[in-house]
């Protein structure tokens, strides 16, 4: 069964919780070791991708493309693949910003066991996080078939797009963290998607999980796993407000494990943290590696 996708989160009235922007709790989380990371879109605006809820959010301008309307409508899927094919260039040059370097530190120091990310630009493998980075959402380099389940990599997908575009000249006006863009209808409709190449007639979708579908259940007992067998949770650049994420903080809350939140605004999960900090992830995240000693060039 699918859920109802919940796009936008606010606090119940008077529920808000007090912040700081001191690292001390970050740091004295981390130096413990332990430590899982659950990261979300607030970790690669400094990549150039923006968040979703944000002062500058995609939610403002955009709603996301959701499972139901991109399974059940060929012109949904249409609208999709033109934007998403302008968006997978910039997606696809996105590098790695020093937050993503300094988790990447952390975890080649033994501080972080592991990361859990709600993101699906790959900047934390890119940054070296290896191993154990599971995508939570997914990953937009890759694409399924959604009638012979044959996974292929979305560089391919872009080569047969383009050979069946030669003259596509849509413009995007803007990226959004799922790989989305603004673009006008007319390019949109001037725009040809293909089927599956091994099956020859299959609906193809990015290996992404599109909002109102559920995360596979096999990886989400690897996170619960992560969760688990950790001494502490650090969310860093999520709103959680969907409950995918949201799950693993409550989960460690309830196990009685400190969690620490590191978010640019209020959060979903502001009740089940021991620490909330208020601060840009970049710069933090570079002190923190500083102050515990995980030695790294992250220039």
């Amino acid at each position: 069964m699918r859920t109802r996708p919940t796009l936008t989160w606010e606090p119940p009235s008077g529920e808000v919780f007090a912040r700081t922007t001191s690292l001390d709790a970050m740091v004295d989380l981390v130096a413990g070791r332990g430590v899982v990371v659950l990261s979300g879109a607030g970790l690669s605006t400094e990549s150039g991708i923006p968040d979703y809820r944000g002062k500058s959010g995609a939610l403002r301008r955009h709603t996301p493309m959701t499972y139901e309307d991109f399974a059940g409508s060929a012109q949904a899927r249409q609208r999709y693949w033109a934007r998403s094919h302008l968006g997978w260039r910039a997606m696809a040059g996105a590098q790695p910003n020093v937050g993503h370097r300094a988790v990447a530190a952390l975890r080649a120091s033994g501080h972080v066991d592991g990361v859990i990310t709600q993101n699906v630009d790959g900047l934390h493998q890119a940054a070296g996080t290896l191993p154990e980075v599971v995508d939570l959402h997914g990953s937009l380099d890759r694409v399924i078939c959604l009638t012979c389940g044959v996974f292929s990599e979305r560089t391919e997908l872009e080569r047969r797009l383009n050979e069946a575009n030669p003259v596509f000249d849509g413009v995007a006006a803007r990226i959004n963290p799922d790989g989305d863009v603004e673009l006008a209808e007319d390019a949109v409709r001037r725009f040809r998607s293909v089927d599956c190449d091994s099956c020859g007639e299959g609906v193809l979708k990015p290996d992404v999980v599109f909002f109102g579908e559920n995360v596979p259940k096999a990886r989400v007992e690897r996170c619960k796993e992560l969760v688990d067998g950790a001494a502490a949770l650090l969310v860093l650049g999520s709103s959680l407000t969907v409950m995918s994420g949201l799950r693993f903080v409550r989960r460690a809350a309830e196990a009685g494990k400190p969690v620490v939140i590191v978010n640019q605004g209020l959060t979903r999960g502001d009740r089940y943290a021991s620490e909330r900090i208020e601060a840009p992830l970049g710069a933090a995240l570079v002190e923190l590696v500083g102050r515990v000693g995980a030695a790294a060039d992250l220039g």
